[in-house]
């Protein structure tokens, strides 16, 4: 009776042992909270606001398995499916032990080991919660040390589970010319899913974001949202699973699609980072949380800035010289712009590289094009006190080059099957090593040659479709993984080298568009449509998770909109033009300079400034956006007018961000030459009276295609 006892009590003593273990993962707003149950599983205890005091959240009665495993007793989608060497695809994941570690007085980092109590495998969670950001980022760590290898058939990030009433999930959809659009629905028992099986321009169709309401629609400003992304450039899988007691369980991370990872004895598998952050102030304070984040860790060099550029691809095409290409340097240098920009079209000879059928793969200039190369057109440029870029497309080949006549294995092909070409080109097997060395070789080659090129424009114009590599033989499962795994290898020794050369991140437009890439760049090309109009929408869908100076926004002639409602615009990014500047008018030609110095004066709020979406393109005919430094000084109001109807009634904007004891002048900046202001702006108004009262944006009855851009001064 006595050993009875003594065994019982021990058994008691583990239990309360683990009940009082628990694991905060918290920032200034936001708890994350795990404990361990009897049975010695990672439990998820509490997600939500921070409450007070602090230990207020170990009163929840979470009980959910954080990280569900499959092949056991829970019947949801499991986070991770493992298949041993004796073929039992089962995994239980026990607590062995957790550190947590202040890194600064931003970052505290939390790793929590879980261990297969049969099995020698042992999966640890990652944390990194950035508390004046409110982000966390949660990745997983996989390994094991059994005889032979095993098969990874699941291996989500991260895995959280809600509970409100209802669910609302904005999700951005697009395609080529219309990414980032986005589309809300109401979540219904059962599971929603949103992926990516493209492998290469893995965002092309869906971008890897997402926001997650509670109770009710997303409101800009109100109610509490989840904003999530995967720091991933390669497929990506989102799963909503809305339980039969109406719970909500996100699982996040790579696409398992075709990809049964075989993992060695001894190796780690580690997953990509899931990136997200809980607003109780709606969509507007998830942004700004992710905005702030970007520019302090998420992409490279943020807080530097950024050139505006004068590309050629508007005014020539693939069809040019030296002569016309030294021509438009005077266009940039009239604009005022930092740098010109060649792209696509000036390379490769026995394959010339007029159109998009040939030449992708053989990186030397055209003899014909260029006969002094490049380093005549980076010394031309700087004549002109311009710097001068270069466009690359370095992962891709068409059939038509030297390089696919002599490395016909590099490429990622069917055997057996008929090529499949899309924009005539197709992929080189980037998990070759041999590759990777070809790819940075173009990178590397091409600075060391020309030294005094300043930017690269890298660009990726296809999916990945009839996909097979040779170099990978029987392990083809490993593909979609190892090809993104291997790119970030060769970013990682690009930057080694070229640590702060400011380079695009482009893909056909959009189909990039992941802070898996943007560690390594310094913005992205958002969309190949740079039609004003619909670049509301497209700039307007991203600035939910990327800052301003991230989003490329080129002024072209696209769009029936007038020159100025195209480069007001542009100026909510990081402006650029890709326009004739010699079918400028005397007029437009003095608008675009002013502009571009304007743009420079007020950069600084633009791209590091708090983003306020004042009126939303989906719920009126206009659009109103507000950019506010952080010691509300000053703020920048965009204010565009579309295709407005007749019956069109538009109210007063009320103002964000603002110091309501401060007193702040409004006026309108950017205007044509010729043309005054319609506002009639001529007292300081009060901040509180802004905010609270508001301006009426709309002078007279309005005019579609029309916009106007106020600067507001504290005085």
């Amino acid at each position: 009776m006595k050993k009875l006892f003594c065994i019982s009590f021990i058994l008691l003593t583990h239990w309360v042992s683990a009940q009082e273990k628990n694991i905060r993962i918290a920032t200034r707003n936001i708890s994350l909270l795990y404990g361990v149950n009897p049975e010695g599983r990672l439990t998820q205890q509490y997600f939500g606001q921070q409450l007070q005091p602090a230990t207020a959240d170990t009163l929840a009665q979470g009980k959910q398995e954080a990280y569900v495993t499959a092949g056991m007793e829970s019947l949801l989608d499991p986070a991770i499916r493992i298949v041993h060497n004796d073929g039992n695809p089962s995994l239980e994941l026990k607590y062995s032990s957790h550190t947590s570690v202040k890194t600064n007085d931003d970052i505290t980092t939390t790793t929590i080991t879980l261990k297969d109590p049969v099995y020698p495998v042992t999966v640890i969670l990652h944390f990194e919660a950035y508390y004046k950001e409110d982000i966390i980022k949660a990745w997983t760590e996989v390994k094991h040390n059994e005889k032979k290898p095993v098969q990874l058939t699941a291996y989500a990030s991260s895995m959280l589970h809600l509970k409100a009433d209802k669910y609302w999930l904005t999700q951005f959809h697009g395609d080529w010319a219309k990414e980032a659009g986005m589309q809300e629905q109401y979540l219904t028992t059962g599971m929603k899913i949103l992926d990516s099986k493209l492998g290469v321009r893995a965002n092309m169709l869906q971008s890897p974001l997402f926001l997650l309401s509670l109770n009710h629609p997303a409101e800009e400003e109100n109610g509490e949202v989840l904003a999530g992304t995967l720091a991933w450039t390669g497929n990506f899988k989102f799963g909503f699973e809305v339980d039969e007691h109406n719970t909500l369980h996100v699982n996040s991370g790579i696409n398992p699609y075709a990809s049964d990872y075989t993992l060695k004895p001894n190796e780690v598998f580690t997953t990509p980072a899931f990136i997200f952050t809980l607003s109780a102030k709606g969509a507007g304070q998830a942004s700004r949380n992710f905005h702030h984040w970007a520019l302090n860790y998420g992409i490279l060099d943020g807080h530097t800035p950024r050139l505006t550029l004068l590309n050629n691809w508007e005014a020539t095409g693939m069809d040019f010289n030296e002569q016309r290409l030294t021509s438009l340097f005077g266009g940039a240098k009239k604009l005022g712009v930092d740098m010109f920009l060649l792209d696509d079209g000036w390379f490769a000879n026995k394959f010339p590289r007029n159109a998009d059928n040939a030449g992708l793969g053989d990186w030397e200039h055209n003899t014909t094009k260029l006969p002094h190369g490049l380093g005549y057109l980076v010394q031309e440029a700087e004549k002109q006190n311009i710097k001068f870029g270069i466009w690359l497309e370095p992962e891709m080949v068409n059939p038509q080059s030297e390089l696919y006549t002599k490395h016909p294995d590099w490429v990622l092909r069917l055997p057996n099957r008929a090529e499949n070409y899309y924009r005539n080109q197709m992929v080189l097997d980037l998990t070759n090593p041999a590759v990777q060395d070809f790819v940075y070789s173009v990178v590397d080659k091409t600075m060391s040659e020309n030294p005094g090129i300043a930017y690269i424009k890298w660009d990726c114009n296809r999916m990945l479709t009839n996909t097979y590599s040779p170099y990978l033989k029987e392990k083809q499962s490993n593909l979609f993984i190892d090809y993104t795994r291997s790119l970030y290898k060769v970013l990682d020794r690009v930057r080694a080298k070229y640590p702060h050369l400011p380079i695009m991140l482009c893909s056909g437009g959009g189909g990039r568009t992941d802070y898996g890439a943007m560690k390594y760049f310094t913005e992205f090309w958002p969309s190949d449509n740079t039609d004003g109009l619909e670049r509301i929408y497209i700039q307007y869908g991203y600035s939910h998770f990327f800052p301003a100076n991230t989003m490329a926004a080129h002024v072209t002639n696209w769009g029936n909109q007038s020159l100025k409602f195209r480069t007001d615009v542009a100026m909510m990014g990081k402006l650029g033009y890709d326009i004739k500047v010699d079918d400028f008018t005397e007029k437009e030609l003095q608008f675009s300079r002013d502009a571009v110095t304007t743009y420079k004066r007020i950069s600084d709020i633009v791209w590091y400034g708090n983003l306020y979406r004042l009126i939303s393109p989906y719920k009126e005919n206009r659009a109103v956006f507000q950019y506010t430094s952080d010691d509300q000084q000053k703020s920048i109001v965009f204010s565009y007018l579309m295709n407005i109807a007749k019956n069109d009634v538009f109210t007063m904007v009320k103002l964000q961000g603002l110091d309501p004891q401060k007193r702040y002048r409004i006026n309108e900046i950017n205007l044509f030459p010729g043309t005054h202001s319609s506002y009639h702006f001529d007292k300081l108004y009060s901040g509180d009276f802004l905010m609270k009262e508001g301006i009426q944006l709309v002078a007279g009855n309005g005019r579609s295609l029309s916009s106007n851009i106020l600067e507001i001064t504290a005085e």
